[in-house]
């Protein structure tokens, strides 16, 4: 019965003051919204920052690294076992960028559950021939449908398509910026010197848009067997295995596990994009302090009018306590104001912020550099909504906590006489 009573008194109060009710339930709806929209964008501008260079990048690299010697002649000396040796100018070793036993190790890679796929590679410098003019260019020897399986391949090829790499013999994927600068067009023939001093005359079948300019001045992509024509090598040629696992965050201590397991060179996508992660971190960091802190300008709201309410109330609580309320049960009153104005608030603001999520993600974007993007980005993650939801709540209990309190402490016959 009692709690039928403070049902109907709460309602009671908020209806004395539905103006101010209002106000403080569209103050938790704006918060609540605005947030989902800003953690919405804000993460989508991240996944979009990212997947620029992240989506294009291996989670573990496997390669041959030009180093110098780790062992110097005179460390091997004897006479010299126990001193420290200081040596300047030491030159890299002799080694090739060549993989050893390439098919072995996919076919490993292939068996280990925890990854995704595996992708061969080969990269080698070249010079565009322009004219008199020779440009600086890399070409990547690539499986297509590997590539575009793993690292979205065809998502950045424009004009033309990604398989016509493995269809046409000889033919090259250009960079946008490069073929921008040789005015090169679909069909065209272009010539291109490896490092050796041979030339070859590929055909054009596409351009590459990575989205980030310098990349697209000097990169191109070819087949595998295109590239090891270039480099006067066999079929057995490959310069980087390229792994994709299904847990990202295994990267670091798999791509330690295959550098003591297979003795080649492992680049995990931590340490190779460690600022791009700092960055992301830095903007969702952000992203949430500017949300919270609109959540608790709105529980300031609320609880400024609560203080007002007890306030003006303070004979109806006299009153209340009088006929046999206890103090606990007045509080409860108030306490039933404020979560009644949060939840309503936390609700209305749920559509509202997958109303604003929707409007921006309808608004066009378009740039030349990103091709395949053409609105503005947004994560739905249901994560948003669920963070908003139990903060505003939370909030707005604590909101109506303080001054409940305080009016459950109101001394009726102090009151009374008073008045």
């Amino acid at each position: 019965m009692k709690v039928k009573h403070i049902t109907e008194i709460s309602g009671a109060l908020m209806r004395a003051r539905w103006r101010q009710t209002l106000v403080a339930a569209v103050g938790v709806m704006f918060s609540i919204g605005l947030f989902i929209a800003l953690l919405g964008f804000m993460e989508g501008l991240n996944q979009l920052l990212d997947g620029l260079v992240l989506n294009r990048t291996p989670h573990i690299r496997l390669y041959n690294d030009i180093l110098p010697s780790k062992i110097q002649p005179i460390d091997i000396s004897k006479d010299f076992k126990n001193h420290h040796n200081f040596i300047s100018s030491v030159k890299p070793t002799n080694t090739r960028k060549e993989l050893y036993n390439v098919q072995q190790i996919i076919n490993t890679l292939n068996k280990d559950q925890r990854v995704l796929g595996v992708a061969p590679k080969i990269t080698t410098q070249v010079f565009y021939n322009l004219g008199n003019i020779d440009l600086n260019g890399i070409i990547n020897g690539v499986d297509t449908e590997k590539e575009s399986k793993l690292f979205s391949f065809s998502d950045y090829v424009v004009g033309g398509n990604a398989q016509d790499l493995k269809i046409v013999s000889n033919s090259i994927i250009l960079g946008s910026g490069a073929a921008d600068i040789m005015r090169a067009k679909l069909g065209d023939i272009i010539t291109v010197t490896s490092t050796e001093g041979e030339q070859f005359n590929l055909k054009i079948v596409g351009f590459f848009q990575s989205g980030i300019a310098e990349i697209d001045k000097v990169q191109s992509f070819a087949s595998l067997a295109t590239t090891q024509k270039i480099l006067g090598e066999n079929s057995n040629y490959i310069s980087d295995i390229q792994i994709k696992l299904k847990d990202i965050k295994q990267a670091p201590a798999m791509a330690e596990e295959y550098r003591t397991y297979f003795k080649v060179d492992a680049e995990d996508i931590q340490t190779a994009n460690a600022q791009f992660e700092t960055g992301s971190n830095v903007r969702s960091i952000i992203s949430y302090a500017v949300g919270i802190t609109l959540l608790i300008v709105s529980g300031f709201g609320i609880y400024n009018i609560l203080n007002m309410l007890i306030y003006e109330k303070m004979d109806t609580i006299a009153i209340l306590k009088a006929t046999g309320f206890a103090g606990a049960d007045v509080k409860k009153i108030f306490i039933t104001i404020s979560l009644s104005i949060g939840i309503a608030g936390a609700l209305a603001g749920l559509i509202l912020g997958f109303l604003l999520s929707l409007v921006i993600d309808a608004i066009p974007f378009n740039t030349t550099s990103l091709p395949t993007v053409t609105t503005y980005p947004i994560d739905y993650g249901i994560q948003y909504y669920i963070i908003a939801a139990l903060f505003a709540i939370g909030t707005t209990y604590l909101a109506g906590w303080f001054p409940a309190r305080k009016a459950s402490m109101v001394d009726p016959v102090i009151i009374i006489r008073g008045k």
